[in-house]
């Protein structure tokens, strides 16, 4: 072990490997002459040594002091090292070449060194120097790093950053991963060896995982579609194999890979769907140079939503907000991201009126984004109240200034929960809708709803629960067995909330195409599992029973609803009941009024009444319906 110590542990004095270097050229030169003359040197060529070899090892010795050789770290040689190591030696020769040009046509019509030695001694040269070090560097890796204590990885991507991840492998040797294989989908390429590891096909995958002891997956496809990420993750997991991705290019410090930035697959990238198709000239017009107001602008959605539209140019974008830090951060990531851009950073309550109106009558808004709302079911179920102050008043004021200021569109972010809501936010919700819906025949403004479901990594969201549930070793805690909900992640919900609202007429509720379902257990036990963990042994689920106001499952559509399609395949226009706007004005306005009594039950009532479907679900407002 101290040999190792001394040999590997403390690197090589520079000077040392100076000497080493030269001595390989004066080896390569004996060598040359003795392989060109079958071991039986010429006495003529001898009495030439004293000056051939002192000429030839001055030059190595001046190319190698200059090109800084030496000094590269020996255990870690690189394609970089051995590429200057051919330049050099290959520099050299030429001007070994050049002398025996000008000695042969201006001195004695005599080669100085006859061309084969130069040729034989050129490549001993440099096969010795780049060949000893890098037998140098595997001696030290499998010293340091046996073979046998190494787990086994398949990197999925046998391109370019497949090669680099490899390569990334290869040199970090405190990684202990060796590369069992390549999986690549090009039928070309399946079967062939790449940096000596064979290539296989996907359909391989389940075999290798099987006979093999594999810690990791690692993808490292750019941009590899999610279907087929899922396909791999699913037969990883069946083999409780990590599957790790490499990051964009992008993202790599200096042009290079490092082990570090690797990263465990999160649960979101399997949530994940084929990129959505934008039609980015419509949104343009609809968004550039105009004056854009965004509300709850400082939450999940409404920040995303800023980060999209600023990238169209708009004239201005003012982001309101009554959630101070947040809105600060907001704040600091504009100013890094987007310091050509104009915005506005407003401090406010929709609920204050006055405060509203000003900012209305200050910035002149001509498109509404409103995505300011209460939105976590338990809260709003214990406090109706707050829940009608802000989704349905608070809704309300920014309508009604839009229609007052001339806007022209108002875009409503609503939630699949006012759908036969069973909940008091769900229900506000919806009320909030048919105030804005009804208000559309009444105003030039163009008031359009857009609906959707979960939304990947908001704000007190399933799955940072579940991650923070997880790192603190459980147990990761779920309503019921049964439950399942409808996720999208929140760029893309943003991306169509664009869409819909430029495709717009007023008085459309759109709703997107959600995709499939998941059961929540189902998502926590694959949670569990790309964490490395093993279900009820080093973590359980429990089950702690529906919510008040909870639904075991969500919908888009009301029953009497039907849908009618549009350009865009994700975004359908929900039919609705039409409301006449004098009446559910005089509506909202006697709910409205009942927060000064604070009785929740009045309140509840009375949204029950607005909205007949309403049925409490697991609630102490049961006895209402």
């Amino acid at each position: 072990m101290k040999t190792i110590d001394l040999l590997f542990k403390r690197n090589m004095p520079r000077w040392i490997i100076f000497f080493i270097d030269l001595f390989i050229s004066l080896f390569s030169l004996v060598l040359a002459y003795l392989v060109r003359f079958n071991f039986s040197v010429p006495l003529v060529e001898i009495t030439a040594f004293p000056l051939v070899f002192s000429l030839v090892l001055a030059i190595r010795a001046v190319s190698f002091y200059f090109s800084k050789t030496y000094q590269g770290i020996v255990k870690y040689t690189s394609s970089k090292d051995a590429q200057r190591i051919f330049i050099v030696i290959s520099l050299g020769s030429l001007l070994f070449v050049f002398m025996n040009l000008v000695s042969y046509r201006f001195i004695n019509q005599k080669f100085f060194i006859p061309f084969s030695i130069l040729i034989i001694d050129y490549m001993a040269t440099t096969f010795l120097m780049i060949s000893l070090r890098v037998m140098f560097k595997a001696l030290y890796v499998e010293l340091t790093n046996p073979a046998k204590e190494k787990r086994s990885v398949i990197i999925f991507g046998a391109g370019e950053s497949g090669i680099i991840t490899k390569k990334t492998l290869d040199r970090d040797a405190g990684t202990k991963y060796k590369v069992l294989g390549f999986i690549d989908d090009n039928k070309k390429k399946q079967g062939k060896k790449l940096e000596g590891v064979t290539i296989y096909g996907i359909e391989n995958l389940d075999f290798l995982l099987q006979n093999n002891d594999v810690s990791n997956l690692i993808i490292s496809v750019q941009n590899l579609s999610p279907a087929k990420k899922q396909q791999i993750v699913e037969i990883c997991l069946n083999y409780s194999a990590k599957v790790l991705t490499v990051p964009p290019v992008t993202n790599w410090i200096n042009g290079e890979l490092s082990f570090k930035q690797i990263k465990k697959v999160q649960i979101e990238e399997l949530l994940e769907r084929d990129p959505i198709q934008l039609d980015k000239d419509d949104i343009k017009k609809q968004v550039s140079s105009k004056i854009i107001l965004v509300t709850g602008a400082a939450g999940s959605i409404g920040s995303e939503i800023v980060r999209q539209v600023i990238r169209f140019n708009p004239e201005k974008i003012i982001l309101l907000d009554q959630a101070e830090s947040p809105l600060y951060e907001m704040e600091m990531e504009l100013q890094d991201k987007y310091k050509q851009q104009s915005y506005e950073i407003v401090m406010g309550d929709i609920r204050n009126k006055e405060r509203m109106e000003n900012v209305f009558k200050t910035f002149k808004p001509q498109i509404v984004f409103h995505a300011a709302a209460y939105k976590h079911v338990p809260m709003m179920e214990n406090n109706p109240s707050e829940s009608i102050l802000t989704n349905v008043l608070g809704t309300k004021i920014i309508a009604d200034l839009s229609v007052e200021f001339q806007v022209e569109k108002f875009v409503m972010i609503s939630t699949d929960k006012a759908v036969n809501p069973t909940n008091v936010m769900g229900a506000s919700k919806r009320i909030a809708e048919i105030y804005t819906q009804s208000l559309n025949k009444n105003s030039s403004t163009k008031f359009i709803t857009t609906r959707f479901g979960n939304v990947l990594g908001s704000n007190g969201s399933v799955i940072p629960r579940f991650r923070h549930q997880i790192e603190s070793g459980g147990p990761v805690t779920i309503t019921h067995p049964d439950i399942t909900r409808f996720f999208m992640t929140i760029p893309e919900a943003c991306q169509l909330v664009l869409e819909a609202g430029s495709m717009g007429n007023g008085g459309e509720i759109f709703i997107f195409d959600m995709g499939k379902s998941v059961r929540i257990v189902d998502l926590a036990k694959k949670m569990i599992k790309l964490s490395g963990l093993i279900l009820d042994k080093d973590i359980r689920i429990t089950f702690t029973g529906l919510r008040p106001g909870e639904k075991l499952y969500e919908e888009l559509l009301a029953n009497h609803e039907n849908t009618l399609p549009t350009h865009h395949n994700q975004i359908m226009i929900a039919k609705v009941k039409e409301y006449d706007f004098v009446l559910i004005s005089l509506a909202i306005s006697e709910l409205i009024s009942l927060f000064d009594k604070q009785n929740n039950k009045s309140i509840v009532k009375k949204m029950k009444e607005l909205v007949p479907e309403f049925k409490s679900n697991n609630s102490i407002y049961e006895e209402l319906d």
